[in-house]
């Protein structure tokens, strides 16, 4: 029975730690997609739709 209480304790351990390395790298890949999107477009978009208005002379 004690090994059987070890195995579970060790179980949950994993399961805690391989939940926190999926929140670290789902952080990180947010954090990738956010500075590669600011080096796409700096000054933020916008609007998209650009016909909407004549152009300025």
């Amino acid at each position: 029975m004690f090994e059987y209480e070890l195995h579970r304790i060790h179980h949950a351990e994993l399961l805690r730690e391989a939940a926190a390395e999926r929140l670290a790298h789902e952080a990180a890949r947010t954090a990738k997609g956010r500075r590669w999107a600011r080096k796409q477009d700096p000054e933020g978009r916008v609007n998209a739709d650009q016909h909407r208005f004549a152009r300025a002379a």
